[in-house]
């Protein structure tokens, strides 16, 4: 996983769009009544609202490992706590482990996601939503980009989030240690505004690696090149509009 350095006022600049695929997933959450419900990486907090309407009942905590995003979600009003989401492990079982657009950052998931079904109560369910957009021109031509330019020996190493595995290689894993199994892929059309939103878009999740690692002025060629590989890929609309669209892959698992 490649660290960032994340700007919570940037990433909210698409508050809607970033949040639709979350209430998604809440909505297809099957637990009855849980008591204790862990938002895994929950950056600035904007689906903890929504994550306690759902479960009135139950102790809502996001757990995150950016100060500043959790400084966005403290403002929410629930309980908060910094950790490495990929070796956190509760201090009890939880009975939904709630994860959007964050475990696509970290490898090894033939592991991960068993470690993950571990901590969950019985009858718990494991509710995971992350982007499938490693192919995209959205994402690939940050990789491109990186290599090709001036700016190469200084991005040497640094990637975005690794792509994830295919549906089939998920349900492989997890079918066999669970009682239920939700999968599915939806595609997301994105109507975005402004000056090069796309670019926007990126500068607050997938483009963060590679801006952190360079300065001015090598910083600002690098954002030039993908701003007009952004333009080609995505051209505006007749009215100005450009069409993001957005792959994402949900599942939801539920053990015995």
């Amino acid at each position: 996983m490649t660290q960032a350095t994340w700007d919570a006022a940037q990433y909210l600049r698409f508050e809607d769009e970033r949040l639709r695929p979350a209430l998604d997933l809440i909505a297809r959450i099957p637990h009855p009544g849980p008591a204790r419900v862990v938002d895994l990486g929950c950056g600035a907090g904007n689906a903890l609202p929504a994550l306690a309407a759902r479960f009135p009942s139950a102790a809502v905590t996001g757990v995150d490992g950016s100060a500043a995003m959790l400084a966005r979600a403290a403002a929410t009003g629930f309980a908060t706590a910094q950790a490495d989401i990929a070796a956190w492990t509760p201090a009890a079982p939880v009975d939904v482990l709630f994860s959007n657009a964050a475990l696509h950052w970290l490898t090894g998931h033939d592991r991960l996601f068993p470690r993950l079904l571990g901590h969950l109560a019985p009858g718990g369910a494991l509710a995971v939503q992350m982007p499938a957009m490693h192919a995209a021109p959205l994402r690939a031509e940050q990789d491109r980009i990186a290599r090709a330019g001036p700016w190469a020996a200084a991005l040497a190493g640094i990637a975005s989030a690794p792509a994830i595995l295919e549906p089939g290689d998920y349900y492989d894993l997890l079918r066999p240690r669970v009682a239920a199994l939700d999968l599915w892929v939806t595609d997301y059309i994105h109507v975005l505004r402004g000056e090069d939103p796309v670019v926007q878009w990126a500068m607050g999740t997938s483009l963060r690696p590679y801006l952190d690692a360079l300065e001015a002025p090598a910083r600002e060629g690098f954002l030039a090149a993908y701003r007009a590989a952004m333009r080609a890929a995505y051209p505006p609309r007749a009215d100005g509009a450009v069409l993001l669209p957005f792959r994402r892959m949900f599942m939801v698992a539920r053990v015995a």
